[in-house]
């Protein structure tokens, strides 16, 4: 990651993370002042060498039936990553300013659980992933990169682990982010993240 988007990618991260998970308004998902929850474990996925810089456009997931492009998304007005808009035909967002699929860092997608009046959204079933699930990334170059689930977490949203999730790691992984738990009259309480590493990658 080149030194101008670490600082975006820190700025945002320490900012308010936005993900409308209703179509009514916003919910924040990374309030400035992270969790403490523990550290998922790094040891469930088998090492891999890492890629190189592709933009990721596709992300597949067998467990829970998703198959779905990838936009981009960069930076609100406010310093907020923006969100995937409100759509029929909902898909996922990779945060351009985390590092590509296959990295070394913290690869940051969003996604919401439903997409107002047009029902669920890509991520509703993000919940039910379990540790050794698979994730394979479409990347723009051809390759693929797979990932597996090493955590799924549900975390309100006051206590969002922001370090753990934004946090530099010495390896690629894979964070996969929407809402969860209870929801009010504006959004969810919760949030889900998933946490994954990279396990092959085609040459």
């Amino acid at each position: 990651m080149t030194s101008l988007s670490r600082r975006a990618f820190v700025t945002a991260a320490m900012a308010s993370l936005l993900v409308s998970c209703g179509g009514h308004g916003t919910d924040s998902t990374a309030p400035e002042h992270p969790g403490s929850a523990p550290v998922p474990s790094r040891t469930s996925a088998k090492a891999a060498h890492g890629l190189g810089r592709s933009v990721p456009v596709g992300l597949r997931i067998p467990a829970i039936g998703v198959d779905t492009p990838v936009m981009q998304l960069g930076l609100a007005a406010d310093g907020s990553v923006q969100v995937p808009p409100i759509t029929a035909h909902d898909r996922a967002g990779w945060y351009r300013n985390s590092p590509t699929p296959g990295q070394t860092g913290p690869s940051v997608i969003l996604g919401h659980v439903t997409v107002g009046t047009y029902g669920d959204g890509v991520f509703r079933r993000l919940a039910q992933l379990r540790k050794g699930d698979r994730i394979v990334a479409r990347l723009e170059n051809g390759r693929t990169a797979e990932f597996t689930v090493d955590a799924v977490r549900t975390v309100a949203k006051a206590d969002f682990p922001s370090d753990e999730v934004y946090g530099d790691v010495d390896r690629p992984e894979l964070r996969l982010i929407t809402c969860g738990g209870a929801r009010t009259g504006t959004g969810y309480l919760d949030n889900v993240i998933v946490f994954a590493a990279l396990s092959s990658a085609t040459p």
